[in-house]
């Protein structure tokens, strides 16, 4: 899976880079159609959903009496009476978003001489993440779902509001530098908006 670069002083020569590096990938993802079980409502076993930018088939299994649903290499426990396994899902994938999100903001953050106070993962219904002034980045924990490239640009577009709390020119310019490839990454998250609410 293709991986943002992190450079100092991104150009559109990295941009292009980029591109050329993993233009099969990137043409591959964004003609994919989604799954139409993933716009079901209810979640069950037989459900697709997106994990880390790949659809994956929630499976249901029974071990002495215990059901859970897998996905990937990640293993879910239901409660005995549960139908409908979308919330104990979301559960889940809330609570890995919210043990690894802040980590890579961090790290991101201090590769990039940027100071962030606090690092927050919530369930928005609108938007990909916010910055206040006072150095809180907040993330919706459906990032987990994105493929890295664009979990990463939501992260780095975040962090360059910690020099223009704004959407101007400037404030793009910081985040090309961040993220040359950001395209690609607002491509994919139109095509895929129905992830939020």
């Amino acid at each position: 899976m293709a991986r943002v670069t992190i450079p100092r002083g991104g150009s559109a020569a990295h941009a292009r880079a980029f591109a050329q590096r993993n233009s099969a990938w990137l043409e591959k993802q964004l003609l994919k159609a989604p799954p139409a079980a993933c716009a079901s409502k209810d979640w069950s076993a037989g459900t697709q959903i997106l994990f880390r930018g790949e659809y994956v088939t929630l499976h249901e299994t029974c071990d002495n009496g215990t059901r859970t649903i897998c996905f990937g290499n990640e293993r879910v426990w239901l409660r005995d009476a549960e139908t409908d396994v979308r919330s104990a899902v979301e559960t889940y994938l809330w609570q890995l978003a919210a043990r690894e999100l802040p980590v890579l903001v961090f790290k991101f953050a201090a590769t990039n001489g940027l100071h962030v106070r606090r690092v927050t993962v919530r369930n928005q219904k609108s938007r990909w993440g916010s910055c206040s002034r006072k150095g809180t980045i907040s993330l919706n924990w459906r990032l987990i779902q994105t493929p890295d490239f664009v979990r990463d640009y939501i992260i780095l577009h975040e962090l360059a509001h910690l020099k223009e709390m704004n959407h101007s020119k400037r404030f793009w310019n910081e985040v090309a530098r961040l993220c040359p490839d950001f395209h690609c990454a607002e491509a994919w998250l139109k095509r895929n908006a129905t992830l939020l609410g």
